[in-house]
């Protein structure tokens, strides 16, 4: 890949022309919404024969889904057409631009990952980016985004993948190893450091040039300039948050600010995700589960919700147009403005050495430049070397995750298992991987 993510500023003809957008995942609740209430609100995209075609394999949900983004098209006055349908090759052909995020049974397979694992006594964390669990999520979503993107390759092969899908790191590693696509993994993560920043330094983020790098959801700042003087605040932010003990404030945050003295993702149910320790300071519950919450006499779902502001039942409100908070949008526009905006954080491959003390073959996070030729990552200082090692650990599974997927390898899921830091039983990591791909065996490939 150049160092470059490309875009060339043309449709598929190779002309300048109508910019076409495909939302792939459409019928989500909080990825459909956010990314909606985007686009479509988005000023610098009115006036740019732009059309959004919405894409969901959930017919009843994608229906909701284009009812809820006609009423936001009214109410903001965009000129953005669009469409809708369950064929997402009927959609892509002259896409300049793909957002993604898929699963299936969500939910459910989610708690599978977690609960299963813990049942063989691996204290893991959360249980979606990373642990034990995080292996069996990554075949699923790779199983669903390679087939994507090779549609992609064939029917829009100059269209910027921006994808959402989880595992982002570990599905970005292998979209970018096993395809020709070109894409980049988005993720807010970095807005939470962002807001904490705000908070310490009492002045708003937009003050200040916030360097971060690491790996999704794990990363770490390595500068925070204050752009009215010049002045280097990061040593002043690690003392404050290794200070910081407000019952708000996460606990494994300050402990890596104590004894790392860096300053990281401020939610440790994300960080702990890869440290053998995250479970000691987030706990065995899964969050997401009836555990958790109480249960209502009437149960209501969330596109049940979604459907009374779609129909016009119910005005809609700050929650249905408040912006998502990713960067999809703001880099479109990026790219169709020639703005050479700077973005803190975009996924990408780390081919450059953008980031020297990681693999040159690693999906890493680092910040971005971008304009109308595309995005342009950032070279950054090391990371502080112990959290390296942490991050490199995670980057050697990502490796044998990307293989094991293009091999069908039972032999490389199981090595995975074994690398990751809560893992402690070669028997116990066996019997794991046997149940979970009997368990799973409808969302998962075979692996021999």
């Amino acid at each position: 890949m150049n160092e470059a993510i490309r875009h060339d500023g043309t449709n598929e003809g190779g002309a300048r022309g109508p910019v076409k957008i495909v939302l792939i995942g459409a019928g989500s609740m909080s990825f459909g919404r956010g990314q909606l209430a985007d686009l479509l609100q988005a000023e610098a995209l009115s006036g740019r024969r732009l059309s959004l075609t919405l894409v969901d394999t959930d017919e009843p949900a994608l229906a909701i889904m284009l009812r809820l983004a006609e009423r936001i098209k009214e109410q903001s006055g965009t000129d953005i057409a669009l469409q809708a349908t369950t064929d997402r090759r009927h959609a892509l052909p002259g896409a300049d631009f793909v957002i993604t995020a898929v699963a299936r049974q969500r939910y459910p397979l989610w708690e599978q990952d977690f609960r299963v694992p813990l049942a063989y006594g691996f204290r893991h964390c959360l249980g979606e980016n990373g642990g034990p669990g995080a292996v069996f999520h990554t075949m699923r979503s790779l199983d669903l985004m390679l087939p994507i993107c090779a549609d992609i390759e064939q029917l829009c092969p100059r269209a910027l993948l921006l994808n959402f899908t989880n595992p982002e790191a570990r599905v970005l590693h292998a979209i970018l190893h096993l395809t020709r696509v070109n894409a980049a993994g988005i993720c807010h993560g970095i807005g939470s450091a962002l807001h904490l920043v705000s908070q310490y330094l009492e002045q708003p983020s937009t003050a200040f040039r916030v360097v971060s790098a690491g790996i999704n959801h794990f990363y770490t700042l390595l500068s925070v300039t204050e752009l009215a003087t010049g002045k280097e605040r990061l040593p002043e932010l690690v003392r404050m948050a290794a200070a910081d003990t407000s019952p708000r404030t996460p606990v494994l945050f300050r402990k890596m600010a104590q004894i790392f003295d860096v300053f990281t993702f401020p939610s440790d149910d994300h960080i702990g995700e890869y440290l053998a320790y995250g479970a000691e300071y987030s706990g065995v519950k899964w969050h997401y589960g009836q555990e958790c919450r109480p249960v209502a006499v009437q149960q209501t779902t969330p596109l049940a919700t979604l459907a009374d502001y779609a129909d016009g039942a119910a005005p809609l409100d700050a929650m249905i147009l408040a912006p998502s908070g990713e960067f999809t949008v703001p880099i479109i526009t990026d790219i169709l403005l020639d703005r050479a905006a700077y973005r803190e954080a975009v996924n990408v491959l780390n081919t450059a050495g953008y980031i020297p003390n990681l693999p040159t073959g690693a999906a890493i996070e680092v910040p971005a430049m971008v304009d109308a030729a595309g995005i342009h990552p950032q070279h950054v200082a090391p990371i502080p070397e112990p959290v390296a090692a942490l991050m490199r650990t995670q980057i050697t599974i990502q490796e044998l995750l990307t293989e094991a997927y293009r091999t069908r390898s039972k032999k490389l899921l199981l090595q995975a298992l074994l690398l990751d830091p809560t893992v402690n039983s070669i028997e116990a990591a066996g019997a794991l991987l046997e149940e979970m791909l009997t368990l799973q065996r409808e969302f998962l490939p075979k692996f021999s």
